[in-house]
């Protein structure tokens, strides 16, 4: 089990790098979170939501991702309200104060449940548990369903890790150490500091202390990687701020207040020649050669807050001066003429009639019914020959038809739609498709446009699906794994 001093300490890149490995030495890692919090999800085969996380440790164990391995997702809402998934399944909300009086005992049951399954579609796998935020979060450990509880249950070999970037990193160490239980502290097998800067002797002074006080070996210092990985959360999204050298284009991402999914950009980060610019609503928009709104939690919650920040005025504006916009998922949405939410599955204050920015003739109704499907389709645009291939995942509550005509994005009448607004040259786009970007030519030809306004040399679209591109940046992070921990202690003896 891989347990964290704190959120954010790298827990889950760590887990990624630990499958890849024992996938490389033999065996069949099983990836596995029994509870977790994100807006980051994923649609399994079956139609199951889990965390993207779990799906990317999926991915280092060579396995599809299937949602037994997050038993229990919460998808945050505001107001202190979370959507909750049981297995895969939406079962209700659950308010903070009052979540474990009424889903403890419902959690642990799914967590157990989706451990089952696991186990037994993969016999003979080894378990690869990933912890929640700080293990001793003493106001919490008698209600804890995913860290030493978890660990006890299963009596697993613990990786403790340390982000030594933030500072702090003895007092983070020796301190969640000292407040765990005593029939806990022989879980611990091993310390691993992450993120190090420089030269790893440096710390080897550091690492006797450790051993010496804490009686608990430090199997190694992972390095600061200068790859760029899938972020776990919005907090990683925050630090992703640095200019590309030799960046071309320039896109805009709006960042909504409920953001998800927005693992959907990942593919774009990726290419070198693009900037993707993150934008708050109330900062300027100025003139990107494209602007993206992603997916939300709350449609009609941050479409009114780009109406409050005057934002949504200078993306019609943008428009109709000749610019493109894309919206995906809750993004398209809100691009939208009209959005109806009768029942209050929006949030309970909502007008039942919202306006959207009317830039697609597009009408959506909310509704308890929540589309969790895999897709693929071919798709109309961009145009070009010969017609391009898409694939990608639909998660959503709402149903979304076409008030007049407007053109189709995919030979999925449902999918998405393509329209030309003003006179020189503006066009708005909208899909349901999640992973729409992870085409390479598909995602090749949408930017080969936008540099073809720009008098840009053109790209080759002869590119593989990001998922090549995603599981070579696994194996370099399984090959610094590696080189700098020693995993024996913690795969041998009793």
């Amino acid at each position: 089990m891989v347990l964290g001093t704190s959120s954010g300490a790298g827990k889950s890149l760590m887990n990624a790098a630990l499958c890849r490995v024992l996938l490389r030495r033999g065996e069949q890692p099983l990836p596995f979170k029994g509870q977790n919090m994100s807006n980051n999800a994923w649609v399994d085969p079956s139609g199951g939501e889990m965390a993207y996380s779990q799906a990317l440790q999926a991915w280092a164990a060579g396995l599809e991702p299937e949602c037994a391995m997050n038993p229990v997702l919460l998808k945050p809402q505001g107001d202190s309200t979370s959507e909750l998934i049981h297995l895969g399944q939406a079962v209700g909300r659950a308010r903070a104060e009052t979540y474990y009086e009424e889903w403890f005992r419902p959690g642990w049951a799914a967590i157990r449940k989706g451990l089952t399954n696991l186990q037994t579609h993969h016999p003979g796998g080894r378990l690869v548990l990933e912890g929640a935020g700080s293990p001793v979060e003493v106001n919490l450990q008698r209600r804890d369903l995913t860290n030493l509880r978890l660990a006890q249950y299963l009596r697993a070999r613990c990786l403790l890790v340390a982000d030594i970037e933030r500072g702090g990193v003895f007092a983070q160490i020796v301190g969640t150490l000292n407040l765990l239980r005593p029939v806990e502290r022989p879980l611990i097998r091993g310390i691993l500091i992450n993120r190090f800067r420089g030269r790893q002797s440096l710390f080897d002074e550091g690492r006797r202390w450790l051993e010496e006080h804490t009686g608990v070996p430090v199997l190694g210092v992972m390095p600061w990687l200068d790859e760029l990985f899938p972020p776990e959360d919005s907090l990683d999204l925050l630090e992703r701020r640095g200019r590309k050298q030799g960046a071309e284009v320039d896109i805009a991402v709006v960042r909504v207040p409920s953001l998800s999914n927005f693992s959907d950009l990942d593919p774009l980060e990726a290419e070198p020649t693009v900037q993707l610019r993150w934008l708050s609503p109330g900062q300027e928009l100025g003139r990107p050669d494209a602007v993206i709104i992603p997916g939300s939690k709350q449609t009609l919650r941050d479409l009114q807050d780009l109406k409050d920040s005057g934002l949504d005025t200078s993306l019609v504006r943008y428009v109709h001066e000749g610019g493109q916009l894309m919206g995906i998922c809750g993004g398209m949405q809100m691009l939208g003429r009209e959005l109806h939410d009768p029942e209050g599955r929006e949030g309970p204050h909502n007008p039942d009639k919202v306006a959207g920015l009317d830039l697609l003739p597009l009408s959506t109704l909310f509704s308890s019914q929540k589309a969790l499907l895999q897709r693929s389709s071919v798709a109309y645009w961009p145009t070009g020959s010969p017609r391009l291939s898409l694939e990608g995942f639909e998660l959503h509550r709402g149903h979304t038809t076409p008030m007049e005509h407007c053109s189709n994005l995919c030979d999925n009448d449902a999918l998405g739609w393509v329209r030309s607004v003003g006179t020189q040259g503006g066009l708005v786009v909208g899909t349901y498709l999640h992973g729409i970007f992870e085409s390479g030519p598909w995602r090749r030809r949408w930017l080969n446009q936008l540099r073809d306004r720009r008098g840009l040399s053109l790209l080759s679209e002869d590119q593989p699906h990001h998922s090549r591109q995603r599981d070579a940046l696994l194996d370099r992070l399984a090959d610094a794994f590696e080189r700098h921990v020693n995993l024996d202690p913690l795969l041998e003896g009793p």
